[in-house]
C-alpha cells in the first residue's frame, strides 16, 4: 500500500524488520537498506534500468532476500516544492510496484540527496570513475537516513 504521509507510512512498518531506500533514476536505481532497528541506511548496490518488469523482479529480489519490511522512494520534488514529471514517474513506478507486493510504500522529498552524495564522495577522494559506480546507491542511503531520521522523531513523540 502507498502512503503519502510519512506518518502512516510509520504506522504500516512491520516491527524488527529493514526498510529499504529507492532513488529513481532514467537509467538506474539506487537501492539502499537499514538495518532492523531503523535507524542507519547503508547503501547497497545500483540496479540498471531495463523494463519496469525486469526492474522489478531484480528489486522484489533483494526486498526478499532481505527480509525487507517497507520501501521509501526518493520524490524529486522541484526546488520549489512543486512535482514536475519526475514526481509522476516516480509515483507511477510506486503504483506499478504496489500491484506485485504489499509492503508499505513512502516518498521521501530527495531535493539535493545526489549532490550530497557526490559531496560525500569527493570529499572521501572518490575516483571519478568509481563515483560514476556507486553515487545511485549513496544517493538511496541519504534518502533513506532521512526517513529513518524522521521515523525516530515520530517514535520519540508517541
Amino acid at each position: 500500500m502507498i502512503h503519502d504521509a510519512v506518518e502512516d507510512f510509520a504506522t504500516a512498518l512491520p516491527a524488527g524488520r529493514a526498510i529499504a531506500g529507492l532513488d529513481l533514476g532514467e537509467r538506474t536505481i539506487g537501492v539502499a537498506v537499514s538495518d532492523t532497528v531503523l535507524s542507519v541506511a547503508t547503501p547497497l548496490e545500483t540496479i540498471r534500468r531495463k523494463k519496469f518488469g525486469a526492474d522489478a523482479e531484480k528489486l522484489l529480489a533483494i526486498l526478499t532476500a532481505r527480509n525487507i519490511g517497507g520501501l521509501v522512494l526518493g520524490l524529486p520534488r522541484n526546488m520549489d516544492g512543486s512535482e514536475g514529471p519526475r514526481c509522476q514517474s516516480t509515483r507511477a513506478f510506486a503504483r506499478n510496484l504496489s500491484r506485485l507486493t504489499d509492503l508499505p510504500i513512502g516518498f521521501w522529498d530527495e531535493r539535493l540527496s545526489t549532490v550530497a552524495a557526490e559531496r560525500a564522495l569527493l570529499e572521501a577522494d572518490t575516483t571519478r570513475k568509481r563515483r560514476a559506480e556507486v553515487i545511485d546507491h549513496v544517493a538511496a542511503s541519504y534518502i533513506l537516513q532521512g526517513a529513518l531520521d524522521r521515523l525516530v522523531h515520530l517514535r520519540a513523540a508517541t
